[in-house]
């Protein structure tokens, strides 16, 4: 049985590990507003922006840009995993390589290839472990305040090696956040851009809803698309960092919420049995001195 020390000493432990978890889960709490605010403020504008370029895709063609054209062969893949450069957030990051690993098991063939461009250590130090091709690797991104200059470098990067024929396709990896307690791991092709379906294929469908008349494009549709489909990419890796930081932090605060309960569950089991063998202690000295006292009187 435990000595009435070593429960102390126990209790004061979890005490110190519940103020961490506490702290934690603040500073999660802070940056999470940052985050959400940003990710809410950018997903109209790249919800607007893949209406305009589906419309233009949609009355172009394939043929009207190379980004746009699937290759016969695919022996190239190569996959952006974006995941969080701290632990502490539950099944956060295990989620995302999960998700990573089950599209690899799909794809793997004779002669498949892969590789990443990893956006935190957690992605970073996994592809190491598994002497997966790093073609470069972005840290101190996600959960951090970032600009878009980080995913127009990146995606400027995978568009000239798409281009270069270095990737037959290029998917990225990350986290959409859902709710406070769901973030959920998508994986989403970014090269070649997949069909983009516009509104105006959905407004076809629906008789009642009026007619969307085409864009008025200048110079010309094709060169607009030449400026608009490498962004489109750009805009991707940016909407999925978003996502990302805002679901690393939603991760984390519940993940400290949660560590603060069990501490708080250990604190009062430990209590209960600091105060058993306190009893017992006070019990025993009873004992002792009550059998003194009758021995000097018998």
């Amino acid at each position: 049985m435990a000595t009435l020390k070593d429960v102390l000493n126990k209790i004061n432990a979890v005490k110190k590990t519940r103020q961490i978890t506490k702290a934690m889960n603040m500073v999660a709490a802070s940056r999470l507003r940052g985050a959400q605010s940003s990710m809410e403020s950018f997903r109209p504008y790249a919800g607007k922006f893949a209406e305009v370029l589906g419309s233009l895709a949609e009355h172009s063609g394939e043929e009207a840009n190379p980004l746009l054209i699937p290759r016969e062969k695919i022996k190239k893949i190569h996959i952006v995993l974006c995941t969080s450069d701290r632990g502490l957030c539950g099944g956060f990051n295990i989620n995302l390589i999960e998700r990573t690993e089950g599209f690899m098991k799909e794809k793997a063939g004779q002669g498949m290839q892969f590789s990443f461009t990893n956006f935190g250590k957690k992605g970073r130090d996994w592809c190491r472990k598994n002497d997966f091709t790093i073609e470069s690797e972005h840290l101190g991104v996600v959960g951090a305040d970032f600009g878009f200059n980080v995913a127009l470098a990146a995606g400027k990067q995978l568009v000239d090696s798409f281009l270069g024929a270095h990737y037959d396709e290029v998917y990225i990896v990350f986290a959409e956040f859902l709710s406070m307690a769901k973030q959920l791991p998508v994986l989403k092709q970014i090269l070649p851009i997949p069909p983009i379906q516009s509104l105006e294929a959905e407004q076809e469908k629906d008789a009642d809803t009026p007619y969307l008349p085409e864009h008025i494009c200048e110079p010309s549709m094709d060169a607009l698309l030449g400026e608009m489909l490498p962004r489109n990419v750009y805009v991707q890796i940016y909407s999925a960092l978003l996502e990302t930081s805002t679901s690393e932090h939603a991760a984390r605060m519940m993940a400290m919420d949660n560590a603060t309960k069990a501490c708080n569950d250990m604190l009062d089991s430990l209590t209960l049995a600091y105060n058993k063998a306190r009893q017992a202690a006070i019990t025993a000295e009873l004992m002792d001195i009550v059998g003194g006292a009758e021995a000097l009187r018998g």
